[in-house]
């Protein structure tokens, strides 16, 4: 049985992941994953749980039995809609301290897996390339710099921040996301060698999706649903 293709988006928080990669995927008319939002739904759960999250065997075990559904930007995990919840700092220090957990990133890595069996997907992370999905036809990185990274943070709404929070706050929040995802045993953050690297800093997000789009063509030429509607 022939696996429908994959679109693996990676990069640091802040480069553009999602909004690029909903764009990408609307154009194509394909699902779009959003495997960040996943790490954030287990840590939520295992918050509520009183689970330590650095209880690899309990958190592991929660995320393999948990059940998610993943309908445009919602995220439900075990039948809670936890859209809204996952999106603030301590949401993305509990993600980034689960992330960590080898158990648990083979346990959404699995399922992440089968998520691809339903059909054409656009999936982004920070390991889809490298370790999610490998042989995926096409990979692209993103990444901005640091400043910029942070800038758009800021004023991104789906990510709640107390009023008093800074730019420069922020930017040492991202800074230390960076090291741990890069330093991580389990997955870390890097970029596969046969990906495309493409620097979003100052470049318009149009331009952007233009840009995986034209990588798209390049290396799957049978896939047209969806891309007429680009040369119009």
């Amino acid at each position: 049985m022939i696996r429908p293709p994959v679109i693996a988006i990676d990069g640091p928080s802040g480069a553009g992941k999602g909004t690029v990669a909903r764009a990408v995927a609307a154009k194509l008319q394909w699902r779009h994953v959003d495997t960040g939002a996943m790490y954030r739904a287990v840590a939520w759960k295992a918050i509520r749980e009183r689970l330590p999250l650095d209880d690899e065997p309990a958190v592991a075990c929660l995320a393999d039995g948990a059940g998610f559904e993943l309908s445009g930007p919602r995220i439900v995990i075990d039948g809670d809609d936890v859209t809204d919840e996952i999106r603030n700092a301590d949401m993305d220090r509990a993600a980034a301290a689960v992330a960590r957990l080898g158990g648990v990133r083979a346990a959404l890595v699995r399922r992440q897996q089968e998520l691809a069996r339903a059909g054409s997907v656009v999936m982004e992370g920070r390991d889809i390339g490298t370790v999610v999905f490998p042989d995926a036809p096409v990979k692209i990185y993103l990444d901005a710099d640091a400043a910029e990274r942070a800038a758009r943070r800021a004023s991104d709404r789906r990510h709640q921040r107390p009023a008093t929070a800074g730019v420069e706050e922020i930017r040492r929040e991202l800074d230390e996301r960076d090291q741990s995802d890069r330093t991580r045993t389990a997955s870390p953050l890097k970029i596969a060698d046969d990906a495309v690297r493409i620097d979003t800093t100052g470049v318009p997000v149009e331009q952007v999706v233009q840009r995986v789009l034209k990588v798209i063509r390049q290396r799957l030429p049978g896939v047209t649903v969806g891309l007429t509607a680009l040369h119009k």
